[in-house]
């Protein structure tokens, strides 16, 4: 059956920072030009922001370069940080709190706030909408289009109202086309599309593998008196490097008497028997974070991947068609621990690129001056001086890692004259099972510590029980075959909501997936270790719906 077609001059797949960013800075320039311009947002997420999670201590100055006047239109940066402390964990009972002078001068915070980035992207929508933007939420991107010369011309969205046996139910709507003369991939870490259009257009040949993390994040409401507004708490050390686990831990008091608090784990980690999620709960009950804790209540919870090779395992960017940005390349910066603004900057030099593009008489398909533009831009100079981060800390551990990214931060200002690669996957990492000290995780406590099954639960994660399971195995007997005997099936453990079970009936081992509980943190495409599982995108409203993260 043929699919509707809608013409638009750009599509932007995902409503994220740089996706938004880019539909804002696109109207922009349209305006200014007086030059008629579509633009078309495909969002996944039930609603806008209903997908995002980060941390999130925002630096403000992508926005103010896209919205000047941000504080007049409202935008919800409330809480300016106050306070930047920084610990390092020494035991389940002990940190030293590290000197303002010890921490690499990026990651200090003045000038930056405590906000949700989910209602920061609500506003960007606002702003996009205002300007003439098409957002659709509710809509899976799941298939890249191409012309005959094999150049992008679009997307596909998801089917609606298919039975788990791949046939139509009475709910059924099919699939749109929607073409565009650029198509802008910003899916945020680990894309669904993106992952293709790497494989395809060999957009990573001659850059390090990407690295990964999976953010691990809650929100507390806690007692007044404990409430600290614009204090911001980073650390590392402990629980993680009890297993040779490198990553860190944060707390942000917000506004609203709340604290963000999370664990962010590399993935590159060895011992196949941890667990981010376990990690987690046991940093809570370290003295430092329990204080804050006792006696408040949990009322969020949700999951993330995150790109953080850096400069790097950046892919190149464009293609014939279209452009990755933001987290589906991986802008993130590593030493301040940020993103947001970097994935920003990346949606409005894309902007740029594509405006100046179309109002040329034969429009270029690959837009090449755009890796010109990054590199040209403070975006680009960002990148390039914490290009050392992650090949410091996978190679010297956490101690003499930190002692080196200091080094060449704070004396060098990330100028040394070398660069160390880091040319090993993450999910290559994985010890035997075997060969590692297996971890005994205490219960949850249900006041301080949970399961994850009450936690997917605050996470309001929700999709449509009969659909074609969007976690598809390459090999359905990998996981019992060689996974099991080789690292204990690690899924068990790295799946932060459950979705992963070895169970053992009658007929033995199997291996059960429980899809309705994913967060689409997509962890499990990536830590795989023999790169078995490949996430799809389910139907459009699926997944997590974060009211504030």
């Amino acid at each position: 059956m043929e699919r509707e077609t809608m013409e638009f001059d750009v599509v932007i797949v995902g409503a994220g920072p740089a996706g938004l960013s880019a539909a804002c800075r696109i109207m922009q320039l349209a305006q200014a030009q007086n030059r008629e311009t579509t633009v078309c947002v495909v969002e996944k997420g039930s609603e806008v922001g209903a997908h995002i999670l980060s941390g999130a201590v925002l630096e403000p100055k992508a926005l103010s370069e896209l919205f000047p006047d941000w504080q007049e239109r409202g935008a919800p940066l409330n809480v300016e940080v106050t306070e930047d402390t920084f610990f390092f964990y020494t035991s389940a009972q002990s940190a030293i709190k590290l000197p303002h002078f010890a921490i690499p001068k990026p990651t200090h915070n003045t000038g930056n706030y405590i906000v949700s980035m989910a209602n920061v992207c609500r506003w960007l929508a606002e702003q996009a909408e205002a300007l003439g933007v098409d957002i659709y939420p509710g809509f899976s991107a799941a298939e890249v289009l191409v012309h005959e010369d094999g150049s992008v011309k679009g997307i596909a969205t998801g089917e609606m109202g298919v039975g788990a046996d791949g046939e139509p139910k009475d709910s059924h709507v099919p699939s749109m086309e929607l073409h565009a003369k650029y198509t802008l991939f910003a899916e945020g870490c680990r894309g669904h599309l993106g992952k293709q259009l790497i494989s395809q257009f060999h957009l990573d040949e001659g850059k390090n593998p990407q690295h990964y993390a999976i953010g691990i994040k809650e929100i507390w409401q806690i007692a007044p008196e404990k409430h600290e507004q614009g204090k911001v708490i980073h650390g590392l050390g402990w629980p993680l490097a009890e297993s040779g686990s490198s990553g860190g831990a944060f707390m942000y008091h917000a506004e609203n008497h709340e604290v963000y608090i999370g664990l962010i784990t590399d993935l590159n980690y060895a011992n196949p028997h941890v667990s981010p999620f376990e990690e987690f709960q046991r940093w809570k009950t370290h003295p430092k974070t329990s204080a804050t804790l006792e006696g408040a209540t949990r009322i969020a919870y949700g999951a993330r991947a995150l790109a953080k090779g850096g400069y790097n395992s950046l892919p190149t960017m464009h293609f014939p068609g279209g452009l990755l940005i933001g987290c589906d390349a991986g802008t993130l910066n590593s030493v301040k621990i940020k993103g947001n603004h970097t994935a920003m900057k990346s949606g409005m030099l894309a902007a740029e690129s594509v405006m100046s593009a179309l109002a040329e008489d034969q429009p270029t398909k690959d837009l090449s001056t755009f890796a010109t533009a990054v590199e040209n831009s403070w975006l680009g100079d960002e990148l390039y001086t914490t290009r050392n981060f992650s090949g410091f800390m996978h190679k010297f551990g956490y101690i003499f890692g930190a002692a080196l990214v200091w080094v060449d931060q704070n004396l060098f200002g990330g100028r040394l004259p070398f660069t160390i690669h880091d040319d090993k996957p993450d999910y290559a990492c994985l010890k035997q099972a075997d060969q590692a000290s297996r971890i005994n995780y205490p219960k949850p406590d249900n006041k301080l510590t949970f399961d994850r099954l009450s936690s997917v639960f605050l996470s309001n994660t929700n999709h449509e029980e009969d659909q074609p399971c969007h976690l598809t195995l390459i090999d359905p007997r990998i996981p019992i075959d060689r996974n099991l005997p080789l690292y204990d099936e690690p899924a068990q453990r790295y799946c932060p909501a459950g979705v992963y079970e070895v169970v053992e009936d009658e007929a033995g081992q199997r291996f059960q997936i429980n899809a309705q509980n994913c967060v689409h943190c997509k962890t499990c495409d990536i830590k795989d270790p023999s790169q078995n599982i490949t996430w799809v995108t389910p139907e459009g409203f699926g997944g997590p719906n974060y009211p504030n993260m």
